[in-house]
């Protein structure tokens, strides 16, 4: 029998966290519940959960600061709970790394069904390895594999949370091929993500801070369209 998958809760509000953790105990998973920041930076060292469920409004270290701190440390996924649905909110939690955003109040099957989606894009042995052996793209100083979830740029390795890489492959196997922000918010995060479609540009942003256009192919914007990954 395989090991559970660990998910650390980390909410200010014991109920909440209780709750989460009934509901995900339920589908199988071994879960964690802490109570503020700097608690969360040390239980994400000491617990090696599969997934952070991440509150922001925390006492002592906000969710924001244990986002960026954990960042630098590891891409483990990380779904960001909050009260706050203010567009802005979204945007600086997905640029600092957030996987996903869910708003509260929400329906506990919806985050389940969330947890598993992040989790099963994140690992692809989740589902038995569901995905076809060698999914990879090569361009001249870049190679995309889907099949393991890693991105070498310039002969260097690059570190890239699961919707990034996931959202270059998807571009990168379909070269010169327009698409807009709805299609790649659709078949990167699935027809019923309740995202935005800034979503898709703060990606792209982050994936332009680590792979930077070359003289054979470039990640282009189509204004008042959307996104291609552009050969020359």
């Amino acid at each position: 029998m395989s090991a559970k998958q660990k998910i650390l809760i980390v909410d200010d509000d014991e109920n909440i966290s209780e709750l989460i953790s009934l509901y995900l105990t339920k589908e199988c998973f071994d879960t964690l519940s802490v109570h503020d920041g700097l608690e969360a930076v040390t239980a994400f060292e000491n617990y090696q959960p599969d997934l952070i469920l991440l509150d922001l409004m925390l006492p002592g270290m906000d969710g924001y600061q244990v986002c960026r701190e954990i960042r630098t440390r590891s891409n483990v996924p990380i779904i960001m709970l909050s009260a706050k649905c203010e567009i802005f909110d979204k945007v600086l939690g997905l640029e600092l790394g957030a996987d996903d955003y869910i708003e509260k109040p929400f329906d506990n099957k919806e985050l389940v069904a969330r947890v598993k989606a992040v989790l099963r894009r994140f690992n692809i042995t989740t589902e038995g390895g569901s995905l076809d052996d060698l999914k990879i793209v090569e361009f001249p100083g870049l190679s995309v594999n889907l099949t393991n979830y890693s991105v070498t740029y310039q002969g260097t390795k690059i570190d890239m949370p699961p919707k990034e890489l996931e959202l270059l492959y998807f571009l990168c196997s379909s070269a010169n091929q327009v698409f807009t922000r709805e299609q790649l918010l659709e078949n990167i995060w699935g027809y019923d993500y309740l995202g935005d479609t800034r979503t898709v540009d703060v990606h792209v942003k982050r994936l332009r801070e680590k792979i930077k256009d070359t003289s054979e192919w470039k990640l282009a914007t189509v204004w008042g369209i959307g996104y291609k990954f552009e050969t020359r």
